[in-house]
């Protein structure tokens, strides 16, 4: 989108080193495990917000060799995801820059799908919905992985670390954002036309030391970067002092022997109906 469409200068995740890192952990295995009894050999795949490509590649893996197309706005993502699949020797795996409320492709031309916390930043959740039935076959299946933020945890809070949470969730809602949408992923499929909607719910939960280790530098060196605390101090979803009393707060956690974090999330397939 463009960044009138978005309703603020900055998409709230951004493409710090730290973030990237983020994303290019994402794997079909651990990410969207929820979508994998559905997917065949054979079956042509839409990936819509496809980032980096980590994701997409375990898809193109699963239906090859039919073809797997990634779609995003950043032509940075689309870049590396592309690169991402030439490293793993997948041909099948296409990626195009481009918006997912007018994607390039025919009707009727997916079997399937899929969306990793794409919907909580996309203001217009209906249009992208509509967009995606159009492309997807008649049967075909939707897949959608959407964080739930207030269910988000980190273990022990020292007073401040829920906070950090609220602020995220505020950040995401002033850029036009849903950073609860993982809840209502079945309503919003059903508004969209979608049918047979099935729902789950489950967590991504950082414990072991490695997990730990890199959790801590990714708050550390993108929640916490001057660049975040800016746009927080900007939308009015923090202060300094908070945000001082936060950094304050990761570190004890870090150091704590019980840490831990629960990452929330709403998982739905739903069906585009028969003609």
């Amino acid at each position: 989108m463009t960044n009138d469409e978005r309703g603020t200068p900055d998409y709230t995740m951004g493409f710090s080193p730290a973030m990237l890192e983020y994303l290019q952990r994402h794997t079909l295995e651990a990410n969207a495990a929820y979508l994998v009894p559905y997917l065949k050999r054979g079956m042509r795949v839409l990936d819509f917000g496809c980032g980096p490509g980590t994701i997409s590649v375990g898809l193109a893996k699963a239906v090859a060799p039919s073809e797997l197309h990634g779609v995003d706005m950043e032509e940075s993502q689309v870049e590396r995801a592309r690169a991402v699949a030439r490293a793993g020797g997948l041909d099948n795996a296409i990626f195009h820059v481009a918006n997912a409320t007018a994607m390039p492709f025919a009707d009727d031309c997916f079997d399937i799908a899929h969306a990793y916390n794409v919907l909580m930043h996309v203001p217009n959740t209906a249009a992208v919905l509509t967009e995606v039935k159009r492309v997807l076959k008649p049967g075909g299946i939707i897949g959608c992985r959407e964080i739930i933020c207030d269910s988000c945890f980190t273990h022990p809070d020292f007073d401040y670390l829920q906070r950090g949470w609220e602020v995220f969730r505020d950040l995401v809602a002033a850029d036009d954002g849903h950073p609860q949408i993982g809840k209502t992923l079945k309503t919003h499929l059903l508004e969209a036309g979608f049918a047979d909607v099935e729902v789950s719910t489950s967590f991504n939960s950082y414990s072991s030391p490695g997990d730990l280790d890199y959790f801590y530098a990714m708050v550390k060196n993108w929640f916490l970067s001057p660049d975040v605390e800016e746009a927080a101090i900007k939308y009015g979803a923090a202060t300094q002092g908070l945000f001082a009393n936060i950094r304050e707060a990761h570190e004890q956690w870090r150091a704590h022997p019980g840490a831990l974090v629960g990452i929330a999330y709403g998982e739905a397939v739903a069906y585009k109906a028969l003609a």
